[in-house]
């Protein structure tokens, strides 16, 4: 099986790595085939630009944006692992997700509505926010990341989600409480895929 792994955290000492290696190394102890894109080591330019949307309506994909579709192409499952910051996706991963979830390669609309092209492929997002995990389901936060990214980009181009894990009070856990994440992690990829 190929997995991509869709990563955006600019810290090389972040849980968010932690939680990218273990995420490899599981994937990788099933003799899976695993290629990491990490947008902040790519530089990946995350602004769409009105010559971007010329270029691809006239059949001239930017060469940034081919490079990352055909990674999704040649992908049976996506993960996404990024941490929450002001309620929502880093702006480059925001960005990528603009750029390289185009309309005609992601999803398209037809007579019946959204074509969903991305279908057939599964999906898992990973989390990570300062906020203590009970606050953001009481206010409806987590429910609504959930919407926003596992519903409104991955089911919303065909994507089936077997799963999204957020994780919460980061910076504030006890030595224990990261180590309970990686396991956690580790046996959700494992089951999922």
């Amino acid at each position: 099986m190929k997995h991509l792994i869709v990563y955006a955290h600019p810290h090389q000492d972040s849980l968010n790595r932690s939680i990218l290696n273990t995420t490899v190394g599981a994937l990788q102890s099933k003799g899976d085939e695993v290629i990491v894109r990490d947008l902040y080591e790519l530089d990946f330019r995350p602004v769409l630009k009105a010559q971007d949307t010329a270029a691809m309506r006239a059949g001239n994909t930017p060469q940034d944006i081919k490079t990352e579709q055909e990674f999704i192409t040649q992908a049976d499952t996506i993960t996404f692992i990024y941490p929450i910051w002001w309620t929502g996706l880093p702006a480059i991963l925001k960005g990528y997700v603009d750029r390289v979830f185009a309309y005609g390669f992601a999803y398209a609309s037809d007579e019946n509505g959204i074509v969903k092209m991305l279908a057939g492929k599964k999906g898992l997002i990973i989390n990570t926010h300062g906020t203590p995990a009970e606050v953001y389901d009481q206010i409806g936060m987590s429910d609504a990341l959930r919407a926003t990214a596992t519903v409104g980009i991955f089911e919303f181009t065909g994507i089936e989600s077997v799963g999204h894990l957020l994780f919460g009070s980061i910076g504030y856990l006890p030595e224990e409480g990261y180590q309970e994440i990686l396991r956690q992690v580790e046996n959700t990829v494992k089951q999922a895929f």
